[in-house]
């Protein structure tokens, strides 16, 4: 047998998926339209991959083709409208497909003041709750025995959120928020989703895992960056991981042959890591369950 192949922090998605013929396989991938998302998508497909990428505009998302060489499908979701989001699984439930892999890659670091809207605020709602609208709507979707659902999480779920996880009783930010402060809770959220959503599929022979993709400076995740940040952004630029070699770790959980099996763990440089412990603790994973599904329950539309 030929000795596995190792994977590190400078691996690249094509290095990842090197070899590997993805013909047949069909991944919905959100946040395609820039950065890893759109690396991710262009690497799947050009394996031979079907990849259904989501994009916040049709003008965004239109112009994802061009860059992919394979069979792609572009669906409109803009994740800070739930209704978008509702009308997006539609889309990729009438398209008759079984799904092989999701990867929630979509996410932003809000501005210095909260939106607020649904009764949260930005970051908690486009990189948690609409994750979670999403993939419950096409959950059904997944190959049974093997389908894949790959979240993107960060190190900031550990390095920024707040000491008690996640501030359930000011989730709309009105009296403690802080940018960092509270994008390191909706990666928290997003890492304990994935270890809640592992359980539940597990029946299924599914896998559920969350990843750190990497400090990856030049991507469009921060709408707003500010004065610091832009001052920063050169010395940023010198020590992040290029575009490449942050979509590599998703790339990794979504296809190899390497990840069948595993679910509930958090990777990073396409090896497991450490991770924020609240995030097994089961009675945290039920709370924000439970006050996840209640927003939506509130805002969603129905099915």
């Amino acid at each position: 047998m030929a000795p596995q192949r190792r994977f590190g922090k400078r691996s690249t998605a094509d290095e990842v998926l090197d070899g590997l013929d993805l013909g047949g396989k069909t991944i919905l991938v959100t946040g395609c339209a820039a950065g890893i998302g759109l690396e991710t998508a262009r690497a799947l497909a050009a394996r031979g991959a079907h990849v259904i990428g989501t994009g916040r505009s049709e003008a965004r998302v239109s112009g994802v083709a061009r860059h992919i060489a394979g069979q792609f499908t572009p669906i409109v979701c803009d994740q800070e409208d739930f209704a978008s989001v509702v009308s997006a699984a539609e889309r990729v439930t009438a398209l008759g497909v079984s799904l092989d892999a999701i990867i929630a890659n979509a996410g932003i670091v809000g501005p210095d003041e909260p939106t607020i809207r649904y009764g949260v605020e930005d970051m908690f709602r486009v990189n948690h709750l609409s994750h979670m609208l999403l993939i419950d709507r096409v959950c059904e979707l997944l190959r049974e025995d093997g389908g894949r659902v790959v979240i993107v999480s960060s190190a900031a779920a550990q390095a920024l959120a707040p000491r008690e996880g996640i501030l359930f009783d000011d989730l709309d930010g009105q009296r403690t928020y802080g940018r960092f402060r509270f994008y390191g809770q909706s990666k928290l959220a997003n890492l304990t989703y994935a270890k809640a959503l592992a359980k539940r599929l597990r029946p299924r022979g599914i896998t559920v895992n969350a990843l750190h993709p990497g400090f990856i400076a030049s991507t469009d995740l921060m709408r707003e960056p500010g004065l610091l940040l832009r001052l920063l952004m050169p010395l940023s630029l010198a020590i992040s991981k290029t575009i490449p070699q942050g979509a590599a770790t998703q790339c990794y959980l979504a296809v190899h042959p390497d990840c069948e099996g595993i679910t509930g763990r958090f990777y990073a440089d396409c090896r497991p890591a450490k991770a924020n412990p609240l995030a097994d603790e089961p009675g945290f994973q039920e709370r924000l369950w439970t006050v996840s599904e209640r927003i939506l329950a509130q805002y969603a539309p129905c099915r």
